[in-house]
């Protein structure tokens, strides 16, 4: 059965390097160009294939220097529709500006945001969650994709489901910041909360009549960019208009004021979902246990007085001695040491080895 989604658009935001996952991550070599499960599939891969079914209009936003990379990856995305940034201007702008491209190019769309390095194993139940979240943007919602909570995890955004809109449907009653552990486990222990993944469903001339009376700035620069797109002069409004761009994501520029007003819905799904932020959820997704897990190598690793280890990437055989969870890393830039505990430090380690 067809999942296509009619006069549907996807938008890829390919951007940020994924710091805690450093060396493997690298300001060249960003999370989203990885294939971090040994799969043979890097997570954009993974994410064009799991979104191309939904529309055959697919839209990447990344930046200058990683282009070159993405168009290898996937070739299956026109290059006319590889949409390329001089610098991170954070989420707004990158998918404002795909919502002016696709309106200039095609008309008023419904669009869906979602990230190029999540891992969501069961694509067929990704998009039936799409499709309902399409169908309330027509109804001229902000939509996003709740997450069912697994536990009360301090590294996600929450949503506060409210009434039941349409479908599967429900009126988002409030966006909050990562929680503390115990506002985490209070927000379960009373129910009607997801995790907010950052994926977002809303009809373009919707999200551009926000940001009109929100950030009339930045609507103001991504028209006159989209403008230009197709154009001679892109190269030079481009580099003029851009860096006057507002700085701000899309939780904060719409997200969340549009929420009080009473213009954000949520569809619940309970599809598996991760964001793979660091070693300690990639050892968990890579089935870390009592033995040793070996991602992207052939070399042998051991273990004396010690369970759960994770080795990713080297060519010399790894001993771990007394260190219960521990990570080890090696790239072609560094060797880190680590555990599983402490997998959310990293994303100083980069830093630290500059300070010498």
């Amino acid at each position: 059965m067809s999942q296509a989604v009619n006069d549907f658009v996807t938008v890829i935001p390919a951007g940020g390097v994924g710091s805690r996952l450093w060396p493997l991550s690298q300001p060249h070599r960003p999370k989203f160009l990885l294939d971090l499960l040994g799969t043979g599939a890097t997570l954009i891969q993974d994410t064009v294939a799991r979104v191309l079914p939904l529309s055959e209009r697919v839209v990447i936003v990344t930046g200058e220097r990683h282009a070159p990379g993405v168009a290898a990856q996937v070739p299956d995305v026109p290059a006319e529709n590889l949409v390329t940034e001089p610098s991170p201007r954070d989420s707004m702008a990158a998918i404002a500006l795909a919502a002016a491209l696709i309106e200039e190019r095609w008309g008023a769309r419904v669009m869906g945001s979602f990230a190029a390095d999540h891992i969501i194993p069961d694509a067929e139940a990704f998009r039936a969650t799409v499709a309902q979240a399409a169908a309330a943007a027509e109804l001229g919602k902000v939509v996003t994709i709740g997450i069912t909570p697994t536990e009360p995890s301090t590294a996600f955004g929450y949503i506060e489901m409210g009434e039941p809109l349409a479908g599967e449907a429900r009126h988002v009653v409030a966006f909050t910041e990562k929680p503390d552990a115990e506002t985490a486990a209070a927000m379960l222990e009373r129910g009607g909360f997801a995790w907010n993944a950052g994926m977002f469903v809303v009809r373009t001339d919707v999200l551009l009549g926000h940001l009109d009376r929100l950030q009339p700035t930045l609507a103001a620069g991504v028209r006159e960019i989209a403008a230009a797109w197709d154009g001679d002069d892109r190269a030079e409004v481009l580099g003029r208009v851009w860096p006057t761009l507002t700085k701000i994501a899309i939780d904060h520029a719409i997200a969340e004021p549009v929420a009080a007003e009473g213009g954000v819905a949520v569809v619940p799904a309970s599809f598996e979902w991760h964001d793979v932020g660091d070693f300690d959820s990639l050892a968990e997704l890579s089935g870390a246990g009592e033995g040793a897990i070996a991602i992207g190598r052939e070399a042998a690793v051991g273990l004396v007085g010690a369970t759960g280890a994770v080795v990713v990437g080297g060519t010399k055989p790894v001993v771990v001695v007394g260190v219960d969870d521990a990570v080890v890393v090696e790239s072609e830039e560094a060797i880190l040491v680590t555990t599983r505990a402490a997998a959310q430090q990293v994303k100083g380690a980069a830093a630290a080895l500059a300070q010498g």
